[in-house]
């Protein structure tokens, strides 16, 4: 699967061995045909194709839909080849081959080249580059095409740099004297956009030429923005749509006992935030955040809004399908006294803050915040809870205001979790937080290939997140959709939503 062999995969930890993982089978032989119909709980009037801002499941999903990416995470949630068919690395982990496929076209016809790999890559570096992947590529030194191959030189060793190259900003599109022109909505994905109407809905059809002959079974797809959860269930009930994201946990056991609807739960990394700029007062001194984070009681947000659905969060983003999970630490819990010891220590005898609350942000975010409210009053806290309307939410709230909700799908390995949204300066710090102690750890993590020590430094980081960072993380959920028993099918990932976002080119109808 690669020219690297086993021996060296070692080297680099638990991230590299998962290189050597072949994808699972299907549980039946898929058919061809059809429309899918998505309902996603997600989708903005801001939304565009330029792939350094997407930030939605609505711009996600459409992402995977019409491009390809130098790797992949399987239906195993391992990592697997794509664009790239084979990879290696010097034995610092400073300089990576990728090997590009040949054969692979994009939608107007132009094969896909290593120099369309370069210029992809490029655009989401450099000091004018104003991608979110920026910071996952920063560490990138040099790259270039060398015959078949790209050829990457990085400022250190990175032993997860092929998990990087899966990201979804990281499409490869075609490149034109160097640089990319991502408004022409040209990928070498499994399906070609159609119409697009930003916050409303799109329509794709399949890729004639698509390279992977054991997917894309379906004909062609529609992706629609049903952001009210009641619509988006009876959408799916009354056959509008196929299969739904976000699915209402206060309804989910209703929904199970539907006919023709299949619920379906997979247990990754998502977490649900709620990011204070730090930069802003009260949130820049650390003791209001630590009044706060000992303000909420975490266990009744997972039974009142998950349903159980989810696991408990530790105000850092490192999630239980994580290598490097630290468990031993202790658990951030409600203490009345401790949070009026912080805003004492604050100088404060009470405090009153606002929290901009959305259902874009997740679903059931305003009464989480209302349930927040309830237990911070005995500390003498008053949260106000401003509901926000869901369009517009991600580019006039988000990294807005003070405080707010937001979600992570999380990432497959530490490093990208830390680098894309807690290393100083990252275009996704949403709390705007900076520690040094934390950026000198990140950068020994990334370079280290000894697996002990790296459990060792991502577990000071957790700590760091969990008592200095500027977010509160209650509770990591679980993806819960929902499908018509008329699709099918085999082995979900769990790396993101829906399949890891593949369902539209791994399912198909029954």
């Amino acid at each position: 699967m690669t020219e690297f062999d086993r021996r060296q995969l070692l080297k680099l930890g638990a991230a590299g061995a998962a290189l050597m993982a072949a994808p699972k089978a299907f549980a039946q032989t898929p058919k061809k045909g059809g429309t899918l119909r998505i309902g996603r709980g997600h989708g903005s009037t801001t939304d565009n194709l330029d792939p350094g801002v997407w930030e939605n499941d609505f711009t996600i999903g459409q992402g995977f839909i019409y491009n390809n990416y130098l790797t992949e995470i399987g239906q195993d949630n391992q990592l697997a080849p794509e664009l790239a068919e084979s990879w290696e690395a010097s034995p610092d982990a400073k300089q990576w081959v990728f090997k590009l496929r040949k054969g692979v076209t994009f939608h107007n016809g132009k094969d896909v080249t290593p120099e369309d790999v370069v210029a992809s890559i490029n655009y989401h570096r450099g000091p004018d580059s104003k991608s979110a992947a920026a910071g996952i590529v920063g560490q990138i030194e040099d790259i270039k095409a060398d015959g078949d191959n790209v050829v990457v030189a990085l400022s250190g060793g990175n032993a997860d740099f092929p998990y990087i190259v899966s990201d979804y900003h990281l499409a490869i599109m075609p490149a034109a004297d160097g640089k990319i022109d991502w408004s022409q909505g040209i990928g070498c994905g499994p399906y070609k956009i159609t119409s697009f109407e930003p916050g409303v809905r799109a329509t794709y059809e399949r890729h004639k030429d698509y390279w992977k002959s054991d997917r894309a079974h379906f004909d062609a797809i529609e992706q629609i923005a049903i952001i009210d959860s009641a619509a988006r269930t009876n959408a799916l009930l009354t056959g509008e749509v196929d299969v739904i994201d976000r699915v209402d946990l206060k309804t989910v056991e209703r929904l199970k006992r539907a006919p023709g609807i299949a619920v379906e739960q997979t247990n990754g990394n998502q977490h649900y935030t709620l990011p204070m700029i730090t930069t802003m007062a009260p949130f820049d001194n650390n003791d209001v955040r630590l009044a706060l984070k000992y303000a909420l009681d975490r266990e009744e947000l997972l039974q009142k809004i998950l349903q159980g659905y989810g696991t408990l969060g530790n105000d850092h983003p490192i999630g239980p399908a994580n290598v490097f999970l630290a468990k031993d630490i202790e658990q951030m819990a409600f203490d009345a006294d401790k949070a009026k010891f912080h805003l004492k220590k604050a100088g404060l005898d009470s405090l009153a803050v606002d929290l901009h609350m959305s259902e874009a942000a997740f679903a059931g975010a305003v009464d989480a915040g209302v349930l927040y409210s309830e237990s911070a009053a005995k500390a003498g806290i008053t949260i106000n809870v401003v509901r926000e309307p869901g369009d517009g939410y991600w580019s006039d709230v988000w990294m807005k205001k003070g405080w707010c909700g937001s979600y992570w799908g999380g990432r497959p390995t530490e490093d990208w979790m830390f680098s894309q949204v807690y290393q100083s300066g990252a275009d996704w710090n949403e709390a705007f937080w900076s520690n040094e102690r934390f950026d000198k750890l990140l950068k020994e993590g990334r370079a280290e290939l000894d697996p002990g020590k790296r459990a060792d430094i991502y577990r000071e980081m957790q700590i760091i997140c969990r008592d200095e960072g500027g977010s509160v993380i209650p509770m990591f959920s679980s993806y819960v959709f929902a499908r018509s028993t008329k699709l099918d099918h085999g082995a979900l990932a769990s790396n993101w939503d829906m399949d890891g976002h593949k369902l539209i080119e791994r399912w198909w109808f029954a």
